[in-house]
């Protein structure tokens, strides 16, 4: 490892910490939940949050954007918002200059052009209008008119959502689901944060927080997130765990086979490592561990791994099936001749 890039580490460590203390200043506890957003900042990968109104989501996100100097953007979704106001479109403006119809064209572009943007209640929208930010999500572009735009980067979408058992919901389909790197479930406070919230809420406004990181800095961290090792043996034990996920697969446990439809797939494995590597990245080392790939496991596949009948029947969740197979994948460096063998 060149000193260069070890100092580029150690430089890494301390704004990512620097930004979780800025958020601190505001938001009261949920510092795993903040750990996983900075996880899916540092990967480049865009993350759901999921929990009940008043959790402090839209909170965490706008606190964010007011340390990270880049352009915000937020959109309200509602039952009655259309793709056009989530991306933008053409509209007729008179322009003097065109001499035969005093009229012309001008794109307007939607709240989708901002750097972060927070996608509120993303599931109070309309599947038509879901798949208009996730097409985005995934591509980094738009077309309006026929005409493609760019999307600006960095590009981080944090979307929120309330539990799809409350009223007035439309659930995102599982396979544009797979757009999130990240799904992040938001607790309820304890007892002495909500105390904490009540004393920050009912009292005098406290001030912004302070800017952190900008553009340069957050693509900076997004390379250097890629440039972190991940030994062959790690990489095998996120494979497994992906394999053991599918409950057609002879190395699923039995909680798998009884209880899911489908697996987490290659995306899978591709979150779990790169989400991995953005776990390393924040905490200053350049090689991905075991532990770091397990620790990302929930957030990684469970938004990937789909029910079955009779899992849902069960009451089986999805973080319990993946406990089930972090206990039954080993997180040991396999023998790739062993490997090859059992393939073969």
């Amino acid at each position: 490892m060149s000193e260069q890039f070890e100092a580029g580490l150690k430089q890494a460590a301390a704004a990512v910490n620097m930004l979780k203390d800025a958020i601190g200043r505001v938001v009261v506890g949920q510092s795993d939940v903040v750990n996983q957003v900075m996880w899916g900042l540092a990967a480049g990968g865009h993350v759901l949050l999921e929990g009940a109104p008043g959790l402090g989501k839209t909170l965490l996100v706008r606190t964010l954007s007011q340390c990270l100097d880049l352009r915000f953007s937020r959109i309200q979704f509602t039952p009655d918002l259309m793709p056009s106001d989530v991306i933008g479109t053409n509209v007729l403006v008179m322009d003097p200059s065109q001499r035969a119809t005093g009229a012309m064209f001008s794109v307007q572009k939607g709240p989708i052009f901002g750097q972060i943007v927070l996608a509120d209640e993303i599931n109070r929208a309309t599947p038509k209008t879901q798949s208009a930010l996730l097409e985005a999500m995934a591509e980094h572009a738009v077309t309006i008119a026929g005409t493609r735009h760019a999307l600006e980067e960095p590009f981080f979408v944090l979307a929120t959502e309330n539990p799809i058992e409350m009223e007035g919901t439309y659930p995102l389909p599982e396979a544009q689901l797979d757009r999130f790197l990240l799904k992040v479930i938001v607790p309820n406070p304890s007892e002495n944060e909500l105390v904490e919230v009540l004393a920050r809420t009912t009292g005098h406004e406290q001030g912004a927080p302070p800017r952190v990181l900008g553009r340069d800095g957050v693509l900076r961290l997004r390379s250097m997130c890629r440039d972190v090792v991940v030994a062959e043996p790690v990489a095998r034990y996120a494979a497994r765990l992906v394999r053991a996920s599918d409950p057609t697969s002879p190395d699923a446990p039995d909680l798998v086979k009884r209880s899911l439809r489908y697996g987490a797939g290659v995306r899978g494995a591709q979150s779990l490592v790169l989400a991995a590597k953005a776990v390393a990245l924040c905490e200053g080392r350049a090689n991905v561990s075991f532990a770091d790939v397990a620790g990302v496991a929930k957030p990684a596949l469970r938004h990937r791994i789909i029910r079955s009948f009779e899992g849902e029947a069960d009451g089986v969740s999805t973080d319990t099936v993946i406990d089930a197979l972090l206990a039954s994948v080993e997180a040991r460096p396999a023998s790739v001749d062993a490997e090859r063998t059992r393939q073969a």
